[in-house]
């Protein structure tokens, strides 16, 4: 009963006495104990379960598990598949990466569905803990030292302030069974080598640790509290800053990034505004996440990035492009090299590009992705922009040739790692930019 009393807030009881409560349940005994602590409070709770199909049989076991507990607790249920593999195709990054937003985005559409007010997390305080060394080491602020929330959004995590062993007691103490994930022994991950080798060393040499960490990320939260009340004290207005003003503060660059980190505005960047500004660059622009920063000659002034537009050239291949871009396509008449082709200007591809469907010349929209040479996956169009360090006008006057969803080329700075040409072929497209 203990753990039950600790899991909700009497505001949160209030708040969900008429509300269902999405709960993700993976069949571990973290999602259970959680499951069994909302329903013994009283909560309507319903379930979601991911079955990513990358352990095998014990994937399928898992779900079977979730599939019984969910239909003997009488808790309505609903699973989902997914394909890791081809969404890490289309969209890039680690599998624990393409996980999470697969989870994630799928968890919000099912409590949108479901009509839920939230998607309760099983995140406890050893998590909160990993989190923090897994933050710290990776270089943080005081938010990121402060671990996560209880509430953030629609994700609700209730038993953060409950350690691991306090669950399983409770299980124990239930005769509740669970399923135990073999792939959380391997130390493939960051967080499992800080879970199975560091956090036991830490532990053994510093008794109760966890404890004391726990106390500081609070402690932590409250500062950050304070701190952004602050800031916003100080710059009330989000989007316009007198430059006078700003840059005569202390520690401005600190002042101005907690003030407008929330558009995706980094550290570093601030940093440069501020010696921008300070330096009388009246023009100079930095943009970040839908955002264009500019400064003028006595404001710094902030507003979202214009849409780029929707005009799409079509490209015949067999005969190049004269407006608005001068593009000449040679075909191979000699074994091919490398050195036909910068990259840049002059890209080369296999005449099997000829069996496209649709090839046309765009600018740039948000979410576009290329596949570059020398890496695994694909990379943001944008942070391709980021890494060339474009301005916001050279970012939307950029051209991309595209080959039935497949981004191919941005013209004058990068080509893709598709339709490759074998060595010293003769089957292979040169195209130019005059």
């Amino acid at each position: 009963m203990e753990l039950i009393h600790s899991v909700l807030t009497d505001e949160e009881r209030e708040f969900l006495a008429q509300q269902p409560v999405l709960v993700a349940l993976s069949g571990g005994a973290d999602s259970v104990a959680l499951l069994r602590a909302l329903l013994a409070a009283g909560c309507d709770c319903r379930a979601a379960h991911c079955n990513f199909h990358l352990r095998g049989e014990e994937s399928m076991r898992d779900e079977q598990f979730v599939r019984d507990l969910c239909q003997r607790l009488d808790v309505p249920l609903t699973v989902k598949d997914f394909d890791v593999t081809a969404y890490q195709c289309e969209h890039g990054g680690s599998v624990e990466m393409a996980c999470r937003e697969l989870r994630y985005t799928w968890f919000e559409q099912e409590r949108q569905r479901q009509g839920c007010p939230v998607i309760a997390i099983a995140h406890h305080a050893d998590d909160q803990v990993e989190t923090f060394f897994l933050n710290l080491l990776r270089g943080t602020g005081v938010k990121g030292l402060s671990g996560m929330q209880r509430l953030n959004g629609h994700i609700w995590r209730p038993l953060l302030g409950v350690s691991r062993n306090d669950l399983l007691e409770h299980l124990s103490s239930l005769g509740q069974d669970y399923v135990t994930d073999s792939t959380n022994a391997q130390n493939d991950y960051r967080r499992n080598r800080l879970r199975n080798i560091v956090l036991p060393v830490i532990e053994q040499q510093f008794p109760s640790s966890d404890r004391r960490i726990l106390d500081t990320m609070d402690n932590l939260a409250r500062d950050h509290a304070l701190l952004k009340t602050l800031v916003n004290e100080i710059l009330p207005d989000e989007r316009h800053f007198d430059i006078k003003a700003l840059c005569d503060t202390p520690h401005a660059s600190t002042l101005l990034y907690h003030r407008i980190r929330h558009l995706g505005f980094n550290r570093e960047q601030c940093v440069n505004i501020i010696e921008a500004a300070r330096q009388g660059h009246s023009g100079r622009q930095f943009s970040a996440n839908g955002h264009l920063l500019v400064i003028n000659r006595q404001t710094i002034d902030i507003e979202p990035l214009n849409e780029p537009d929707d005009i799409e050239i079509p490209l015949d291949l067999t005969y190049g492009l004269q407006s608005p871009v001068h593009i000449n396509i040679e075909q191979g008449d000699m074994p091919f090299s490398p050195h036909m082709c910068d990259g840049k200007h002059t890209v080369a591809f296999n005449t099997s590009l000829l069996d496209c469907q649709r090839v046309v010349l765009r600018h740039w929209r948000r979410g576009d992705r290329i596949r570059p040479f020398g890496m695994n996956g694909t990379k943001l169009v944008s942070d391709l922009f980021n890494d060339l360090k474009l301005n916001h006008a050279d970012r939307q006057s950029a051209w991309l040739l595209e080959a039935d969803g497949d981004i191919l080329w941005v013209l004058g700075y990068r080509a893709a790692a598709l339709y490759p040409i074998q060595k010293e072929s003769q089957n292979y497209l040169i195209l130019r930019q005059i």
